[in-house]
């Protein structure tokens, strides 16, 4: 008996995930990338307990670890003047999450996953050609391949929609449109010798600002500073406009200009930005129809402001392996995908779209927050992470 096939849109960090989860339990895989060449670019990635996990059971973090750095404590800053409002200290995340906090390059974790996906001779990856079409058909699911001026047809036990902000997948399953979250994101990493001797410790800092805020880590063993501003700003770019382009600097110098002079050096330290406007969407009714099935940023793109965009795909690559391995039909197997994962993720969107607010406070009710979160204590911060980092409270995936 043949085993089963998915065939996967995209091949990003959530489409090789789940191929190797799906591989793993049996599966033939064949992924599908429009992209000709799969580039190592992007920038910094928080990988929490909850995702670190998976890629563990999975065999990638043995390929990342090399490369990766477990931060020592995530240091919430004032802007105006650089103070401590709260310390969460990582030294015993393993321990109290069940697997470990990293930071990474995200052209470093694609690498592990594609070295991982190379030794599983069940999983074709073919780049240069993108799912173009797809039909329900007797037992399966046909799906039409776009390979420039070629198309060919491919039959699949199921199709899985990983194909990102901008799925062809889910604009066949939904008509909901992307709209602009009215806020930036400006990315850029730094050489670590140009950078402020404060900023270089093992932390991830996040600095809270009047329609701003900051966030900065190193990578790569120390060697490169990541850092990413996100400003509220007012434009509005259409569908096709969701995609980086080069920043000026100029505009965050004057975002910037009354913050503590160590984050305006940090900024100037900065040879180049790329800005992205933050897309939004409401959440899904369904991640799945049939034998289609969304997940990742084609089913609940996230706003960065929990740093769960990479982590919440790789928990959807683990928990349709779980599923599809049960030796129930597919549609029940998908449905129980959704029904595990859709609770979750809706959950996940709306906490970054409300700490959305609670980052960019002014005035008196910033003032309010930071003195509850100079409250709240080590201990405490700790906590209120529990339900997104916890390896058993995520392998749950319910509320």
């Amino acid at each position: 008996m043949n085993p089963p096939h998915a065939v996967i849109a995209g091949a990003g960090i959530g489409g090789l995930s789940t191929a190797l989860s799906l591989a793993r339990v049996g599966w033939r895989v064949s992924l599908y990338e429009k992209a000709k060449v799969l580039e190592e670019s992007g920038a910094g990635l928080q990988l929490s307990p909850n995702a670190s996990a998976i890629l563990r059971n999975l065999g990638v973090l043995e390929h990342l670890t090399p490369f990766a750095l477990c931060p020592e404590a995530i240091r919430i800053r004032r802007a105006r003047d650089g103070a401590t409002l709260a310390l969460m200290p990582l030294e015993s995340a393993e321990k109290r999450w069940g697997a470990p906090y990293l930071v990474v390059h995200r052209a470093d974790l694609q690498r592990a996953l594609l070295e991982t996906v190379a030794r599983e001779g069940s999983i074709t990856l073919q780049t240069g050609a993108a799912v173009a079409g797809f039909a329900p058909s007797s037992g399966g699911v046909a799906v039409a391949i776009a390979q420039g001026a070629v198309r060919l047809k491919v039959a699949g036990d199921c199709l899985i929609g990983a194909d990102g902000l901008r799925s062809y997948v889910r604009q066949r399953l939904h008509a909901d449109a992307l709209r602009f979250s009215g806020r930036t994101a400006w990315r850029a990493t730094i050489e670590a010798a140009r950078v402020p001797v404060a900023m270089r410790r093992k932390e991830t800092n996040l600095w809270l600002g009047r329609k701003a805020h900051l966030v900065h880590y190193p990578l790569r063993g120390g060697a490169i500073v990541n850092v990413v501003a996100i400003v509220d700003e007012d434009f509005h770019p259409d569908e096709k406009e969701f995609w980086s382009s080069p920043g000026e600097p100029g505009f965050l110098e004057a975002r910037f200009v009354r913050w503590d002079k160590t984050a305006r050096d940090l900024l100037r330290a900065a040879l180049a930005w790329q800005k992205w406007p933050l897309a939004d969407r409401n959440p899904a009714a369904s991640f799945v129809a049939g034998r289609v099935a969304l997940m990742g940023d084609a089913a609940h793109p996230m706003l960065p402001f929990l740093a769960q965009g990479a982590a919440q795909a790789i928990e959807d690559a683990g928990v349709l392996g779980e599923v599809l391995a049960r030796g129930q039909t597919i549609e029940a197997g998908l449905l129980a995908y959704q029904e595990k994962r859709l609770p979750r993720a809706v959950r996940v969107q709306r906490e970054s779209r409300q700490q959305a607010t609670i980052y960019h406070l002014g005035g008196p009710a910033a003032f309010l927050r930071d003195a509850a979160l100079r409250a709240l204590g080590p201990e405490k911060m700790l906590a209120r992470y529990d339900w997104l980092y916890d390896v058993h409270h995520a392998k749950s995936h319910q509320f």
